[in-house]
C-alpha cells in the first residue's frame, strides 16, 4: 500500500518497511494507523460534531423504543444499540482518543467525552414523558416504564460489545469497548435526568449546567445536590466546577469504574455477549434503584403531576 506512510523524509535504504531503528518525528498524532478516507485530525472539530448530533439523535429513538412492549421493539432496538456503538466507536477512531494500543481507556479522553456529551443528550420534560405513556397514571408507574427501557438499552448495548469479542484484532476491540462505555454513560445520565422530571425536580439553568449537575448526579449515583436545587446559584457553581478538578475526578472514577466492570464482556463468542448484557443490565436497574431512592425524599411542587398531564 504505496500511501501507508507519507514522510517528508523517506530513508533511500528503506526496504518497503520502514526500520525501527529510524522512526519518523512523531511530534503529532500517532501515525500507527491514520485514516485514509477522510480528513487530518487538524479537521476534527468541524467532523466531530455532526456525529456527536445524529449519535444524539439515535440515543433518544433507542430509549424510545426500548420502552416500548413486544418482543419486535427489543430486536430492532438491539440493532440500532449495535449500529450506535459502531458509530461511536468510528468517531473514537477518527479523533484520535483511543490508540492501537488502547490508551485512554477509562481515562481522561474518556471523561472529557462524557462531560462534553452531557449537554447534549436529550431530555424529555413530564409533559411529553406523560403524552407518551398515556397509561403511567402516576410517577412511580411512569419511572418504572423509563427505568425499565433504560435497562433493555443498556444490556443490548452490553450484548453488542461482546459479540464484538469474536473480532481478531484486540485494539478493535478496546475501541468498541470504549464506546460501550460511552454509550451506557448516556443512557444512565439521561435517565437520571428524566427521572428528575418524573419526580417534580428537574434541575435549571443552561444546557451546560444542567448537563453537568446531572453528569455529577451520574458519578454520586444520586440524585442531584438538594442544596443546588434550592439555590440557583448552587447549581451554577456546581456547573462551574466542570473545568475544575472535582466534577473531573469524580466523573473519571466512575468511567474507570464502568470500563474495568465490562472487560469480562470480551469473553470470546457468545460468552461475552451474555456477561455484558447481565452486567449492564444488573448496573443500569442499580443505578435507578438508588436515585429514585433518593429523589423520593425530595419535596416536589404540589400540583407538578396534574399540571403535565395529557390534553
Amino acid at each position: 500500500m504505496g500511501v501507508f506512510r507519507k514522510s517528508n523524509e523517506p530513508d533511500p535504504n528503506d526496504h518497503r518497511e520502514p526500520q525501527p531503528a529510524e522512526p519518523p518525528p512523531t511530534d503529532g498524532p500517532p501515525t500507527d494507523g491514520p485514516p485514509t478516507d477522510g480528513p487530518p485530525t487538524d479537521a476534527l472539530p468541524p467532523t466531530d460534531a455532526l456525529p456527536a448530533a445524529r449519535a444524539a439523535e439515535e440515543l433518544a429513538a433507542l430509549t424510545e423504543e426500548m420502552e416500548q412492549p413486544g418482543e419486535s421493539a427489543r430486536r430492532s432496538g438491539a440493532r440500532r444499540a449495535a449500529a450506535l456503538v459502531r458509530s461511536v466507536a468510528r468517531t473514537l477512531r477518527r479523533g484520535g482518543l483511543i490508540t492501537a494500543r488502547g490508551a485512554g481507556i477509562g481515562g481522561r479522553a474518556l471523561t472529557e467525552r462524557v462531560l462534553l456529551t452531557a449537554p447534549r443528550i436529550p431530555v424529555r420534560d413530564l409533559a411529553t414523558l406523560r403524552a407518551q405513556h398515556p397509561h403511567a397514571t402516576d410517577p412511580e408507574a411512569l419511572a418504572d416504564l423509563l427505568t425499565a427501557g433504560a435497562v433493555r438499552t443498556s444490556a443490548a448495548v452490553g450484548a453488542g460489545i461482546g459479540a464484538t469479542a469474536m473480532l481478531p484484532v484486540p485494539p478493535a476491540m478496546l475501541v468498541e469497548l470504549a464506546a460501550e462505555t460511552l454509550v451506557v454513560a448516556a443512557v444512565e445520565i439521561k435517565l437520571i435526568a428524566e427521572l428528575h422530571q418524573v419526580y417534580g425536580i428537574p434541575a435549571t439553568g443552561s444546557a451546560t449546567q444542567r448537563g453537568v449537575a446531572y453528569t455529577t448526579a451520574w458519578a454520586d449515583r444520586r440524585g442531584i445536590d438538594a442544596g443546588a436545587l434550592a439555590h440557583p446559584a448552587g447549581l451554577a457553581a456546581v456547573a462551574g466546577l466542570a473545568v475544575g478538578s472535582e466534577v473531573r475526578q469524580k466523573v473519571r472514577r466512575r468511567v474507570t469504574r464502568s470500563t474495568l466492570r465490562k472487560l469480562p464482556s470480551l469473553a470470546p463468542l457468545l460468552v461475552g455477549a451474555g456477561i455484558g448484557a447481565m452486567s449492564n443490565r444488573a448496573d443500569t436497574a442499580r443505578l435507578a434503584l438508588r436515585v429514585r431512592k433518593d429523589l423520593r425524599t425530595r419535596s416536589a411542587p404540589p400540583g407538578y403531576w396534574a399540571a403535565a398531564a395529557p390534553s
